[in-house]
């Protein structure tokens, strides 16, 4: 149970954090991504800000053994750059580009009923199941 309250908890700091941020509004995204343009540098503070929070949370769990409520932390271990990975990163950020939503800010617009992330989460739900399939090929 506490681990249901604590995602939940979780889950809902972040979402406030997309929304006050701005990275759930996907105007102001795509004025970030328009260097050429009218460029709001305000999301790099946002990004700097989660990479640093990030940073200390991976430095303070790959010190512990176990979790705050017990369960196992499984870090990553791969450090190597492939074709997949550059793949992925190119297909995130054209995306990215061209809706101005990435996954997390998607499904917090959900919440307004806005059309524009209902059709981005319809298709990366569409993509996620095709990568299955193709994986399940290999």
């Amino acid at each position: 149970m506490w681990t249901a309250i604590a995602s939940l908890f979780s889950g809902l700091v972040f979402g406030l954090g997309l929304i006050v941020s701005g990275m759930a509004n996907p105007a102001k995204v795509l004025g970030f991504l328009d260097l050429g343009g009218a460029w709001d540098p305000s999301l790099a503070f946002v990004m700097g800000g989660a990479v640093a929070v990030s940073a200390v949370g991976f430095l303070l769990a790959g010190r512990r053994k176990a979790s705050l409520l017990g369960g196992p932390i499984t870090l990553p271990s791969l450090r190597h750059i492939d074709r997949r990975l550059v793949g992925g990163s190119l297909l995130f950020g054209v995306g990215w580009g061209i809706a101005g939503f990435c996954p997390g800010p998607a499904l917090v617009s959900l919440g307004s009923g806005e059309v524009k992330a209902l059709v981005f989460v319809g298709a990366m739900l569409l993509g996620m199941g095709l990568f299955e399939v193709i994986e399940r090929r290999r």
